[in-house]
C-alpha cells in the first residue's frame, strides 16, 4: 500500500500507461484496501510535467505533508497518480533540487538536447531512438537548409502527421459542424514557426533580445518547437488517461465504497487529466465531491458552453463541472510564464491556421488562447472569483466553478516557465481541503 517514505498514510499509487490502462495490481490493491482503512475522503493527485515515478512521489510527499495537521480529525486517504508525461530537464522546479542542466540553463540557455532530456524523450516515446538521435544531432549542428527536415522528425516523434487522422482528445474547444484542421504546429512552415518561437523567447529572457528589426536565427526557436510539440502530445495523452483510465477507476471505487468522497487534484496537464476523468465517470456515479486545478495547462474555455469569439464553438468539457457534487476550483497565477507566454502561442499554432504575428501574447493572443492556470475558468456563467485569502476563509462548498487567484504564493521561477511548478504551499493544500469540505 503506502510507500514507507511517504509523508502521509494510507497512501496508494495508481499507475496508468499512455492508453489509460491502469496497473492492475495497484488498482486492485486500492479497491481492496480503501474501505478496510476506514477512509471517508480520498484525495487523488495527478502530476503534470514529470520525468519519473520518483519525481511524482516527491511532489506528492511534499504537497500532502501538511494535510494531517490541517485536518486532524478527518479520515483521509491519498492516491498519487503516475502517468507517462515528461519535463524538459532545463526547467527548474521551485523547492526541489536543481539539476545540473537546469542550473546551466539559467546561466546560459542551451539550444541542444542534454543527456537527461534525451533519455526522457526515449522513455516517453518508446521506439523512437533513431528519431531522437537525429533531432539531437540537428539541434547541435543547426544545418541551415534542414529546418523542414527537423520539423518532419518532430512530427514523427510525437506521431502527429499532416493529413492523417487527428488523435483523440487533443482540442480543448470544438466548433459545431466544423471539422478540425491539421494543427499548424505540425503542418506549417517550420522556419516560420521556429522564428516566432525564437522571437518570443528573446522577449522573455533578459539579455537575449535581438537588435531592433533584426531577425533571429530560426534555430534559436527549434528546441522550443520540439518542447511544445512534445507538450501537445502530453496534453492529448492527459485526456486519454483521464477519461479512459482514472474516470473508470473512480467509478469502480464508487462500487466498492459507496460512501467514499473522492477529491481530484491536478497540476498542469494533470489538471486536464482529472477534468477529463469527469467524462469517464459511469452514469449515476456522484462520488466526486471536488476538483482542484493547480496551474492547469489547458484552455480557459474548456468548460465554456460558448466561446466569446465564436458562437458555434464550446469547450470540450462543457457541462462536466456538473458531474461534481461540489465545486470545481481553479487556482491560477499571472506569474506562470509557461502558461502566460508560450502556452497561448503554441495553442494558437496548434488550433488554427492564421498567422499569429502581430498579436500580443498578453492581449488578443492570451485572451483567446489562454490557459486555466494563467487567468482561471472563462466564459462559464456563474463562475465566482476570489483571491487566496478569501478562498481560505471559505466556504467553497457550493457547486460550480470558482477561480482563485493564487499569485500570493505561486510566484517563484525564472523564464520561460516562471512560477508554473511553484505549487508546494500549505495554502494550496488548505484550498483542497476547503473545496472538499474535508475536516
Amino acid at each position: 500500500m503506502a510507500d514507507s517514505g511517504m509523508s502521509v498514510a494510507p497512501y496508494w499509487e495508481l499507475t496508468f500507461d499512455a492508453d489509460g490502462d491502469p496497473d492492475g495490481a495497484e488498482r486492485d490493491r486500492l479497491l481492496g484496501e480503501v474501505t478496510a482503512h476506514g477512509v471517508r475522503d480520498l484525495i487523488v493527485f495527478a502530476h503534470g510535467w514529470n520525468n519519473d515515478r520518483s519525481g511524482a512521489t516527491a511532489l506528492y510527499r511534499r504537497f500532502f505533508a501538511p494535510i494531517p495537521k490541517l485536518a486532524p480529525k478527518a479520515r483521509i486517504g491519498y492516491v498519487g497518480v503516475v502517468w507517462p508525461s515528461m519535463r524538459f530537464c532545463d526547467e527548474p522546479i521551485p523547492d526541489f533540487p536543481k539539476s545540473v542542466v537546469a542550473t546551466e540553463a539559467e546561466e546560459r540557455p542551451a539550444p541542444v538536447l542534454d543527456k537527461d532530456t534525451r533519455h526522457a524523450l526515449l522513455d516517453t516515446f518508446p521506439g523512437r531512438a533513431t528519431v531522437v538521435d537525429q533531432i539531437a544531432r540537428m539541434l547541435e549542428q543547426r544545418p541551415a537548409a534542414e529546418l523542414e527536415e527537423f520539423g518532419r522528425l518532430v512530427r514523427l516523434l510525437v506521431e502527429v502527421l499532416p493529413g492523417g487522422p487527428q488523435p483523440l482528445f487533443a482540442a480543448d474547444t470544438l466548433a459545431e459542424g466544423v471539422p478540425q484542421n491539421d494543427p499548424v504546429l505540425f503542418t506549417g512552415d517550420t522556419t516560420a514557426l521556429c522564428e516566432e518561437f525564437a522571437q518570443t523567447l528573446a522577449s522573455v529572457r533578459p539579455g537575449t533580445g535581438t537588435a531592433e528589426f533584426a531577425l533571429p536565427n530560426p534555430w534559436d526557436g527549434a528546441k522550443e518547437l520540439l518542447r511544445q510539440a512534445t507538450y501537445y502530445a502530453m496534453k492529448r495523452r492527459a485526456g486519454t488517461v483521464g477519461e479512459r483510465g482514472l474516470g473508470r477507476v473512480v467509478g469502480q471505487l464508487a462500487g466498492v465504497a459507496p460512501g467514499l468522497r473522492v477529491h481530484l487534484v491536478g497540476h498542469s496537464f494533470g489538471g486536464r487529466l482529472v477534468s477529463f476523468a469527469l467524462r469517464g465517470l459511469p452514469d449515476g456515479v456522484h462520488t466526486v465531491k471536488s476538483v482542484t486545478l493547480l496551474q492547469g495547462a489547458f484552455s480557459h474555455y474548456a468548460f465554456a458552453p460558448r466561446l466569446p469569439h465564436d458562437a458555434r464553438a464550446g469547450g470540450v468539457l462543457q457541462g462536466q463541472e456538473n458531474r461534481i457534487d461540489g465545486p470545481l476550483v481553479c487556482c491560477y497565477s499571472h506569474f506562470d510564464g509557461a502558461l502566460g507566454t508560450m502556452y497561448p502561442l503554441a495553442s494558437r499554432m496548434a488550433d488554427d491556421d492564421e498567422s499569429v504575428l502581430g498579436l500580443n501574447v498578453g492581449g488578443a493572443l492570451g485572451a483567446r488562447w489562454g490557459a486555466m492556470g494563467h487567468d482561471g475558468v472563462q466564459a462559464v456563467p456563474g463562475t465566482r472569483s476570489l483571491d487566496l485569502a478569501a478562498a481560505l476563509r471559505g466556504p467553497l462548498a457550493a457547486p460550480g466553478c470558482v477561480n482563485v487567484d493564487a499569485a500570493a504564493v505561486v510566484s517563484r521561477g525564472g523564464p520561460p516557465c516562471g512560477a508554473h511548478s511553484d505549487i508546494v504551499h500549505p495554502e494550496l493544500a488548505r484550498v483542497v481541503l476547503a473545496a472538499g469540505r474535508i475536516g
